[in-house]
Formats: structure tokens, sequence, C-alpha cells
């Protein structure tokens, strides 16, 4: 036998080898995980009984985690998991793009799924990691939103067939130590990747230092959202201030600076959005005590926007309240939260005045001009300087052709 036919031989022996070792390893991973999943399942189930009853995951607990009214998928062409409103909601421009083809969802919170559940797909919140061996069939394309690294959702999918996609993938700079530190583990779930599209160059490097591969930069897919008003509000007289997706602890520093600064501008008027529906109740009594010389309402009173303050306790108007504002407040970044979405705001022209913690919204705050950048006691300063600012607009956008083309790509 010649030494050439030998080499060859010699090869596809140790590739071989080498693929069984792997498979072999994937396996005693795969059982490992699966018993720790096990093991954490059944220590917080009395948690989960207890946190069923509150009304914010009164549909997602017992979907996620004990199968309630949630079965698996019936056949689909492409499954999308998001996480919740902003993601199931910056997938809209790509399922216009893909035709006829049959969309599944998936989702982890309730927002998420009233999101998603304007399209025209199959919706389902996506079961604790433990029931996907037993909830995912034989999927055809998977595609996975920014962050939502769950393994065995990817292992499944793709250890069944289905091509395993991260679209709008990114790792914030608070978070890459975390991820490096785990670097073993994400190695062994990026593997099962046919593609990252990563948002930024940034975001790519990131990935490609926890070992994945196919990696490459298409652009923060937010960008290609469209941004209406679906409902028009009449504009009331005076400059009108929205503090947007707020959280726990900001509004106090808000109202505190709304009331600061209307002392020498007494015709404005502040609407509070808050980011959870369940804190309606208490940031009403937070404003009723903290600015009890300001008049005061409820959007859901049906009164519109006459009084000095308005707590919207309503949900899905965000957008027609920056068509109608001059400022914009975004919550979330007052407190270490990360953001929230700049160009919906800019896209209607608001100045926006944000706090310093938007790491989670790092890339899309490049392409938004004449922000503020302040802290929570600098409310009242940021409202006087707006004044002399040009209203913020988006820089930027975004062509999806190439996640399309990847997307319909038969495998």
């Amino acid at each position: 036998m010649k030494r050439s036919q030998c080499a060859r031989i010699a090869d596809v022996f140790y590739s071989s080898n080498r693929l069984l070792t792997l498979s072999v390893r994937n396996v005693i991973f795969d059982l490992f995980y699966t018993v720790l999943a096990t093991f954490v399942y059944v220590v917080t189930l009395p948690l989960l009984l207890i946190f069923t009853f509150k009304k914010k995951y009164r549909d997602s607990i017992p979907a996620r985690f004990f199968g309630w009214k949630n079965p698996p998928f019936s056949a689909h062409d492409i499954w999308f998991h998001v996480c919740s409103l902003g993601e199931a909601k910056a997938i809209a421009p790509i399922l216009e793009r893909l035709g006829e083809r049959q969309i599944a969802i998936s989702v982890i919170t309730h927002t998420g799924y009233a999101a998603a559940s304007n399209y025209k797909a199959q919706v389902r919140y996506l079961p604790y990691e433990l029931w996907l061996w037993f909830w995912i069939r034989k999927p055809k394309t998977l595609v996975v939103l920014e962050a939502e690294f769950w393994y065995l959702m990817f292992r499944i999918a793709h250890r069944r067939g289905g091509r395993v996609i991260a679209l709008n993938a990114r790792i914030s700079d608070r978070s890459f130590p975390k991820y490096y530190r785990m670097r073993w583990f994400y190695r062994i779930l990026l593997s099962q990747c046919d593609r990252i599209f990563c948002q930024s160059s940034e975001d790519m490097a990131r990935f490609i230092a926890l070992g994945a591969k196919n990696v490459e930069v298409v652009g923060n897919i937010k960008l290609a959202q469209k941004i209406v008003a679906t409902k028009i509000y009449p504009k009331p007289a005076g400059l009108l201030i929205v503090a947007a997706s707020t959280h726990e602890g900001e509004e106090d520093g808000i109202v505190r600076g709304f009331i600061t600064y209307r002392e020498a501008n007494p015709n404005a008027k502040l609407l509070v959005v808050p980011r959870h529906p369940e804190r309606f109740a208490k940031v009403a009594e937070l404003i009723e005590r903290i600015a009890p010389k300001l008049s005061f309402s409820r959007w859901s009173d049906g009164t519109g926007i006459g009084d000095d303050i308005t707590l919207v306790d309503a949900m899905g108007e965000l957008n027609n309240l920056y068509a109608i504002s001059d400022v914009a407040i975004l919550g979330g970044a007052f407190a270490s939260i990360g953001g929230h979405n700049p160009l919906e705001p800019a896209h209607f022209g608001c100045k926006i005045i944000s706090g310093k913690h938007f790491f989670l919204q790092r890339e899309l705050f490049k392409y938004v001009s004449h922000v503020q950048f302040i802290e929570l006691n600098q409310i009242a300063q940021a409202l006087r300087e707006a004044e002399s600012l040009p209203p913020s607009q988006v820089n930027a956008a975004i062509d999806l052709e190439r996640v399309i083309e990847f997307l319909t790509m038969e495998k």
C-alpha cells in the first residue's frame, strides 16, 4: 500500500475517532446539564407555585413550567424565539419579507406574548429547559434574538436537524467578563449555531473570543422597525414631557425634577409611563405623595392630558405619546437596568434625556443624535437645557437583505 493511501486512511480514522469522542462528550454534557436543570426545577418548585398567583406571571409560569395550555408547535418553516415586547416588535420587518412561510414564535414574558399574538403565527411560551426534550420536535430553522442563550434550546434544535441562527446577537460591556469566565460553556453552546448575525464589530469580536464560528455583522435589526402612531391625541398647550418605561426608584427623581423645573415653566405637563403594569397603583401613590400641589390624574380615568401630571396606566400607548411630546425621559437607565430603545422617541423628534446605565442599548444610541446622558438628580437642569437643543433624530438605517437571504436558504 502506498504511503499516501496510508496517510489518507489514518486521517479518516483520526477524524472519525475525534468525531466519536466529541459526540460522547456532548452526550455526557447533555446528561449533566439535564440533571442540573431537574435539580433546579425541584428546588424552585415551591417558589414557582407562589409566583403563579401573581398577576404578572399568571399565564407565563403555568405555561412555561407546568405545560398549561402550551403544546408544541405544529409544522412550521421558521421558529423565532424572542424574550419580551421589544424583541417581539423588532421582528416585524423580517416577518413581512418572509411571505407565506409558516411562522412560529416563542416568548418569555406576557408582554412579549401579547405583541407576538398580533402576527400571523403560532405563539407559545418557551418551556423551561428540562421540558424542551419533549417539546421540540423537528424544527427546520430556529432564529434566536439577542442574548437568549438557552443551552438545551440550541442543542436540541441542532441535534434534531434544525438550523440554529442567532440574530441581532449582542454581548454587553458589562456582561462580557462573566461570559468569558464561562467560555468553556459558551463554546459548547455556540458550536450549535449555523450563523451568528451580530449588532456590531465589538459584539463579533466577543463572540469569536468565546469560540464562535460563522459570525458576521449586519447591524441592529431594530433600525428596520416601522415606527408609527396608532392613535392621534390632541397636544395640550405648553411643554409636554413623557417619562417613558420607568422602573422602581426612577419616578421619584423624575417627578421631583419636574416639580423644580415647573417653578419657572408653569405650563409644562408630565406623563409618567411605568414599564411594568403591576406598578401602576404604587406609582400613583408616589406621585400623589410627593406632588400634592399639582393636579394629577390617571389615563384610565379618560380625562385626557389636562392635568399637570398624568399617570399612563395603559399598555401600547408610548408611540402615540411620543408623537405629541416635546421631551422624552427614557427610564431603565438611571439604575443598573440597561436602558430602553431610543429609536422610537427620536423618530418623532422628541428631545431625549437618558440615564447613564444604557449598556443594553449602547448600539442603538450610536445612531441617535442630540441625547443628554445625566444622573437622576439632574432632571430639572436637563429639562432647562433641552429648551435650546434641537430635536433628537435617527441617523442610520439597515439593509435586511443578507438576513432574509440566509433565512430563506434551503438547507
